[in-house]
């Protein structure tokens, strides 16, 4: 909606005026409606809490609607002059102010419209901006050797065969995925401490790093529960893992250290 449809939209209840605010301008001009009697400041109240029940400002109407108020104040001056001071400083007759301001009006219509037009026009061409100036002289040579090197069957046939062509299949076999749960490693080693006391070396073997680590977790586990117990005689030394009789007390300082 255009910005004149809001100005023409609003309402005033004056003294000597109750409508649209078009239609006040309308009377104004064919001079049905003395323009001293109407107070613009309650023209511009109005307009005000206008726009506070609308809850924004379009700059647009209130630009229009400052040059319309601007108008009419400029013409009411000139009404207010005295006679003799009018015609010392040469202003315009009542008459020939009214025509004044309806031309202005009429003016900042027309360029409303334009830029309105003109910006229909830029939306429309969004994205399609086309070259006026001329190509560089370079590119306006064209010979047939520049022809047959671009546009040469052979070259196109070789592109769109590499285009056709499927790319060679990704080696994975140097990938190796290690599956090696807990539950499976707490079985080994109850397994182990069936047949007695074991080292750790022996209960991982030569075994991955993800699966020496889930061993040591499972130890841990059967350390927790009561199940075995190991002793390290120094630091980086094997690990002696023997089982736990029921209600025997567990009480390696190895085991410890390595549980905390």
């Amino acid at each position: 909606m255009r910005a004149t449809a809001y100005v023409a939209g609003l309402e005033l209840d004056l003294e000597v005026f109750s409508g649209p605010f078009d239609l006040l301008l309308t009377l104004i001009l064919k001079e049905e409606v003395d323009l001293l009697e109407v107070d613009l400041a309650e023209v511009v109240l109005t307009y005000l809490d206008h726009l506070e029940s609308r809850g924004e400002l379009d700059l647009e109407v209130a630009t229009e609607f400052l040059v319309l108020i601007a108008s009419l104040l400029e013409l009411k001056s000139r009404l207010l002059l005295p006679r003799e001071e009018e015609d010392e400083l040469g202003d315009l007759q009542p008459e020939e102010a009214a025509e004044e301001l309806m031309e202005r009006m009429l003016q900042a219509r027309r360029y409303r419209h334009a830029a309105d037009h003109l910006a229909d026009r830029l939306q429309g061409e969004d994205g399609k901006r086309f070259r006026q100036a001329a190509l560089p002289r370079h590119l306006r040579v064209f010979t047939e050797q520049d022809a047959i090197a671009v546009h040469s069957p052979n070259r196109l046939g070789k592109a769109i065969g590499g285009l056709l062509r499927l790319p060679p299949r990704v080696d994975l076999h140097h990938v190796t995925l290690q599956r090696v749960s807990l539950p499976e490693r707490l079985s080994h080693l109850r397994s182990l401490l069936r047949r007695g006391s074991f080292t750790f070396s022996e209960a991982v073997g030569d075994a991955d790093r993800t699966t020496v680590a889930v061993t040591l977790w499972a130890l841990l586990e059967m350390y927790k529960q009561g199940e075995a117990d190991w002793t390290q005689v120094e630091p980086f030394a094997e690990i002696h893992v023997a089982g736990v009789a029921p209600g025997a007390a567990r009480w390696s300082a190895a085991g410890r250290e390595a549980a905390a």
